[in-house]
């Protein structure tokens, strides 16, 4: 396993909220580097059992040589199918760290990163159709100022999205430093890295489908879970936290939690314990975990 890879984040808190049972099993959703599926292990008896997902190729070589270790090169949204296709109807625990890994930060090539100038790509499973530049370049005015908007949270979402339909008429936009030219206009000197960081959030997130990927997933929790089984998850952004608080505490992404006929509210999950932040130590030591937010949660 690589430890340049991926440094987890939150390694013991989220691990610790799972509450392994000796003979349990248990889901890493989001592999990567492999440092929380490692520490899953670290607590598990001989007859255990951790089944990993991560999408991405490039995770494969992290690979841990245990019997008790099944990684699957998968997206997490098909959870029930593979859990099914093992044998596993029920498990003791799932985490799930929902953020890029270092690796796919660090690696130029990925178009991830505001630091390097490469193809404008960002898909975590680069076997995907769409990339970053079928959104830059084929998406209407439209569309892509409501990518900008919703997942970047930018209040100028449509004049960015005209000015970069404006420029692709003359020329295709293909790397990330063409991109960041046709940006200029938006990127005040103080606060340029903020803006391209958010802009970048808003298209990686549309190429990965990661808020749909998201819902789906957790609609599939309640049913996997045994009952007192444990959900442990770290986000890294108001969408995906603001997603995940309120599946806990209502069981839905909109409206009010369902209630039984004596007006008990009736929902799947209950939280445990309060949201877990990471440590000023630990955010010295790996800035990628400033905005990291912990959420722990057991199935009733």
């Amino acid at each position: 396993m690589s430890s340049q890879y991926h440094d987890p984040v939150l390694l013991q808190e989220s691990v610790d909220g799972l509450d392994i049972k000796k003979d349990g099993v248990y889901v890493d959703v989001t592999f990567g580097g492999g440092g929380h599926s490692k520490e899953i292990l670290k607590r598990l008896g001989d007859s255990g059992k951790l089944f990993a997902f991560d999408q991405d190729e490039d995770a494969l070589t992290n690979a841990i040589d245990d019997q008790r270790f099944q990684l699957i090169n998968q997206n997490f949204q098909f959870l029930r199918q593979f859990l099914k296709f093992y044998g596993i109807r029920k498990v003791d625990g799932i985490l799930a760290d929902f953020g890029v890994s270092s690796h796919q930060f660090d690696e130029a090539g990925r178009g991830f990163s505001i630091r390097f100038d490469a193809d404008l790509d960002m898909r975590m499973n680069r076997n995907s159709e769409l990339s970053a530049f079928e959104v830059v370049n084929s998406y209407s005015q439209e569309d892509l100022a409501k990518v900008l908007f919703q997942y970047g949270e930018l209040r100028n979402a449509n004049a960015i999205a005209k000015t970069i339909i404006g420029a692709r008429v003359a020329s295709q936009i293909k790397t990330t430093e063409q991109l960041k030219a046709v940006l200029k206009p938006y990127l005040p000197k103080m606060k340029e890295n903020k803006i391209l960081a958010q802009i970048y959030q808003a298209i990686r997130i549309e190429v990965n489908q990661e808020i749909e990927v998201l819902k789906a997933f957790l609609l599939q929790v309640p049913e996997i879970l045994k009952a007192t089984g444990r959900l442990s998850l770290i986000s890294y952004h108001s969408l995906e936290d603001r997603l995940v608080k309120r599946f806990i505490r209502d069981g839905k992404f909109e409206g009010e939690a369902e209630k039984d006929f004596y007006g008990n509210i009736n929902v799947p999950l209950k939280k445990v314990g309060g949201l877990i932040v990471p440590s000023a130590d630990e955010i010295a030591r790996n800035n990628r975990a400033r905005s990291a937010k912990l959420r722990i949660a057991e199935r009733i």
